[in-house]
């Protein structure tokens, strides 16, 4: 199937292909292997949080990994956490939630393609009731994908946080309505929270430096694979799990 021009007008055509895209595995994992050569993040986990993670993975539960947002960098930084971490052997096998706009690009969709990107119409971009009909559209395919045992990350804050470096920002839903509706297709997603910290800096707005960026700080809380039966409860517990995680990378760094 030929990829559709990413655009809001084409919302269908995006995730009637998004749904049933499937990445090159060999691929996605020498990628991975080499963003985890060239940063070598920093990995460190709650107690308990690794067996946890490796047995859930060994169950063959599908993750929603939660990260906190802090810059442009993060999708290679988290790419090389993740070969770094018991997160690797759902590489090839996990989508992740990244803006449209970064589709536009030829060169770069056919990367975020072989990296699992699925593509987000944000509302803080486009003012249209469209937005509300790609984002239904984008809750039912994400429920697809773990209903199928795959996974999925995002950034559920939304946008970079360049300021408030150790503090999350209130969430969107949409982490809750996934997992929801994850449910109603029989999936049993587990909450998987994932905090970054690039450490203290005098400009948290500055442009991340190549050593900010090798050095950091990556910290995996206590995953949960019973999670509330309400998408505001989901929300709000997401929030906490990746407070927390933040914390411990902040503290680990």
């Amino acid at each position: 199937m030929e990829p559709p021009e990413v655009s809001l007008e084409n919302t269908d055509a995006v995730y009637d292909y998004y749904r049933d895209h499937r990445q090159n595995l060999v691929k996605a994992k020498a990628a991975y292997w080499l963003l985890g050569r060239r940063f070598q993040p920093r990995v460190h986990y709650a107690d308990g949080a690794r067996k946890a993670l490796r047995d859930f993975i060994s169950a063959g539960r599908p993750l929603i990994i939660s990260i906190n947002h802090l810059s442009e960098k993060d999708p290679y930084t988290v790419s090389a956490a993740a070969w770094r971490s018991p997160l690797r052997p759902v590489i090839g096998h996990t989508r992740v939630l990244a803006k449209h706009e970064v589709f536009a690009d030829r060169k770069m969709r056919g990367t975020l393609d072989m990296m699992g990107g699925l593509p987000v119409f944000r509302s803080k971009d486009h003012e249209s009731a469209s937005v509300n009909a790609a984002s239904e559209r984008l809750i039912d395919t994400c429920a697809v994908v773990l209903a199928r045992g795959d996974s999925i990350a995002l950034f559920p804050e939304g946008t970079c946080n360049y300021l408030y470096h150790t503090r999350v920002l209130e969430l969107g839903g949409g982490i809750g309505h996934i997992v929801c509706r994850a449910r109603t297709l029989g999936a049993d997603p587990v909450l998987v929270s994932l905090g970054l910290s690039y450490g203290p800096r005098p400009d948290p707005a500055a442009e991340l430096s190549k050593a900010d960026v090798r050095s950091a700080s990556f910290f995996f809380e206590m995953p949960i694979g019973e999670l509330p039966s309400q998408p505001a409860d989901i929300t709000r517990l997401a929030h906490t799990q990746l407070q927390a995680a933040l914390d411990g990378a902040v503290a680990a760094y």
